[in-house]
């Protein structure tokens, strides 16, 4: 085993009549009847604001303001884009449900073999367009995540694909990135703390910020961290079985974890360096 340790988001008016008097019976017998039928759209609930697709996609659009919380679920995976729109967006030939509540808003990305519309969502990768700083999280399984230009705090986890990041997140946010069968790869990550974790694959950090904490951590693989050049003294707990470990990172003095680095593998290397 090999280990280093280092601790030095107007109408007219209508004339009485009992003809009128019974359209205005009828009127207002159907009035709950037209409420109900607006607001039924096949059993989603949907919010307002929301554009459903012209092709056969259950939602297209939806305003969503920054800092609110989006979560997406799907079978497959995903690409998570930011833009300077205020809106959530997919192609109307995707299909997708759209519901919330509050600050917390779901995209639900369904897989439905027999749907043709849900092809790209069975282990598929489609595209969502994002305010850029939406905090998201994402579950996924059998395919990848792919997230870039999203500036607020991450969640994002799959099994059986990788986790892919780029310029992304924010200075004062906690980033939790996890997959199992695959690698976690984030470039240009802005965090305050980062959890990154996978079993068989590898963990490539490299930090546009200096978080807090770091850990990261895989089994079969190796984890690999780059901070920025001017990085603080960390607190390094880096270790391995089969492998090397190489901290290039200042050392804190005795007792000063105010910034910890924790890299894990049993089959790989750990690397900690300043970029």
């Amino acid at each position: 085993m090999t280990s280093s340790w280092s601790s030095p988001n107007r109408p007219d008016a209508g004339r009485t009549s009992r003809r009128g008097g019974r359209a205005a019976c009828v009127a207002g017998a159907l009035l709950p009847l037209l409420v109900l039928t607006a607001c039924d759209h096949g059993g989603d609930r949907t919010l307002p604001g929301a554009v459903h697709g012209e092709r056969g996609g259950r939602f297209e659009k939806a305003a969503l303001a920054d800092g609110s919380r989006l979560v997406i679920t799907t079978q497959g995976g995903v690409r998570v884009v930011g833009t300077d729109d205020d809106s959530v967006a997919v192609d109307d030939r995707t299909l997708a449900r759209w519901n919330g509540d509050g600050s917390t808003h779901t995209l639900d990305l369904p897989c439905d073999e027999g749907d043709g519309r849900a092809t790209d969502n069975c282990g598929g990768m489609p595209l969502v367009r994002v305010p850029s700083g939406v905090t998201l999280t994402v579950r996924a399984r059998n395919a990848g995540i792919d997230v870039s230009g999203v500036r607020g705090e991450l969640s994002l986890s799959t099994v059986n694909g990788d986790v892919t990041v780029q310029d992304s997140g924010t200075k004062g946010a906690r980033q939790h990135l996890v997959t199992r069968n695959g690698s976690v790869r984030a470039t240009g990550l802005a965090a305050r703390g980062v959890a990154a974790e996978t079993v068989d694959g590898d963990v490539d950090l490299l930090c546009t910020t200096s978080p807090d904490t770091l850990d990261g951590v895989t089994r079969n693989g190796s984890v690999r961290v780059t901070l920025p050049a001017d990085a603080p003294p960390y607190a390094t707990d880096a270790s391995t079985t089969n492998g090397r470990s190489t901290v290039d990172v200042p050392a804190a003095a005795s007792g000063d974890h105010r910034h910890r680095l924790t890299l894990r593998t049993v089959n790989g290397d750990t690397e900690a360096h300043r970029g």
